[in-house]
C-alpha cells in the first residue's frame, strides 16, 4: 500500500431520473451505467471505481428510491437501502430544476437512520438560474444536518473536481481495491445486456422501462476473424411490446443491435456481431424464478 493512501466507498441516492448515471459515468470517464431519461432505468447496483495517485473511490451508483409497484420495484429500493450504511458516506443527489419533492421525504426519512456522512449534491445547476440555488439549499437544510452541500453539474462536469476532492477528504487510509485501470466490478456480460437494455429504452418511447430485461446466451471468441459473437435475448412481457421491438420488417430491432453493438465495440476493443432477439415471459417482473434467472440475486427479492 502507498503511504497515506485513502480509499473508500461511496453511495449515490437519489430520486429517479436525478443524473446518478450521468454523474457515474464522467467520474469514470467511460460509459458504465445507462441512460434514459425514463425513471428507474438502473437495477442493479453499479460499481465505478475512480483511482488517481493518492486515493481510489469506489461509487455504488443505486436504483432510484421509489414506491414499489412489483416484486423487481421491491428488490430496486432493498437494493438501495441495504447500501446505506455499509459505505463511507452517502451522496443525495437531486435535480435542481425539480427541488424538492415527496419522494425526497422518503429518502431523507430513510437516511435519519444512516451514521455515515451525507453529503446533498444538487446536480443540473446548468438548468436553473444562480438565484435559485440559495433557496433549494435552504429548504434542504431545514429537513437534514448534511455534512456537505455542493451544486453540481454531471452532464458538463461543473464543480465535479471540486466534488471529488471534498470526497477524497473524507475517506479513510486504506487500500487499493482495484487495479488502476479497472473502472468497475461489474463483468463484461453484465455491462453488455446493459448496453442492449439501454438502447432498447432509448429507441421504443411507449414502454415503461421495467417490462424489458436483457439476457446474455452465448460470448464466444472467433480466432480465425479476431471478433466476438454476442447472442442475447430481450426479454418483454407482453406480445404487443415484442411487436415494438422488433419493429415493422424487423426494423427496430435492427437499430437497437446496431447502436448497442457501437457501444459494445467501445467498450470490449474489438469488433463484434451481435445477434439479438425478442421473447414473451408474461409477468416476469413478479416472479422470483425469472427475476433469479435474469440476474438479480435470490437473497435481494
Amino acid at each position: 500500500m502507498e503511504n497515506n493512501f485513502k480509499s473508500g466507498f461511496i453511495t449515490i441516492i437519489g430520486r429517479p431520473n436525478v443524473g446518478k448515471s450521468t454523474f457515474m459515468n464522467h467520474v469514470i470517464g467511460q460509459k458504465i451505467a445507462i441512460m434514459s431519461d425514463k425513471p428507474q432505468t438502473t437495477r442493479n447496483t453499479i460499481q465505478g471505481v475512480y483511482t488517481e495517485k493518492e486515493a481510489q473511490i469506489v461509487f455504488i451508483d443505486t436504483p432510484g428510491i421509489h414506491k414499489p409497484k412489483h416484486k423487481l420495484g421491491d428488490f430496486m429500493v432493498k437494493v438501495a437501502e441495504n447500501t446505506l450504511n455499509e459505505v463511507d458516506a452517502v451522496l443525495f443527489m437531486i435535480n435542481a430544476e425539480e427541488g424538492y419533492g415527496k419522494g425526497d421525504q422518503y429518502i431523507l426519512d430513510l437516511l435519519q437512520r444512516v451514521n455515515n456522512p451525507v453529503f446533498l449534491i444538487i446536480n443540473k445547476i446548468d438548468k436553473v438560474h444562480p438565484d435559485q440555488l440559495l433557496p433549494l439549499i435552504d429548504e434542504y437544510k431545514d429537513k437534514y444536518s448534511f455534512k456537505e452541500i455542493i451544486p453540481i453539474s454531471a452532464l458538463d462536469g461543473n464543480n465535479v473536481d471540486h466534488l471529488l476532492q471534498v470526497v477524497k477528504s473524507y475517506l479513510p487510509e486504506g487500500p487499493k481495491y482495484y487495479p488502476d485501470d479497472q473502472v468497475t466490478d461489474h463483468p463484461e456480460r453484465f455491462i453488455i445486456s446493459e448496453l442492449i437494455r439501454e438502447k432498447a429504452l432509448q429507441l421504443t418511447r411507449e414502454e415503461i422501462p421495467h417490462s424489458v430485461a436483457v439476457v446474455i446466451e452465448n460470448i464466444e471468441e472467433r480466432a480465425n476473424s479476431g471478433s466476438v459473437f454476442i447472442q442475447a435475448t430481450i426479454v418483454t412481457e407482453r406480445k404487443s411490446q415484442k411487436g415494438i421491438l422488433i419493429g415493422k420488417q424487423g426494423s427496430m430491432l435492427k437499430d437497437i443491435g446496431k447502436m448497442a453493438r457501437k457501444d459494445i465495440e467501445a467498450l470490449l476493443g474489438t469488433k463484434i456481431f451481435l445477434e439479438l432477439w425478442v421473447k414473451v415471459e408474461k409477468d416476469w417482473r413478479n416472479r422470483p424464478s425469472h427475476l433469479h434467472e435474469y440476474g438479480f440475486r435470490k437473497d435481494e427479492y
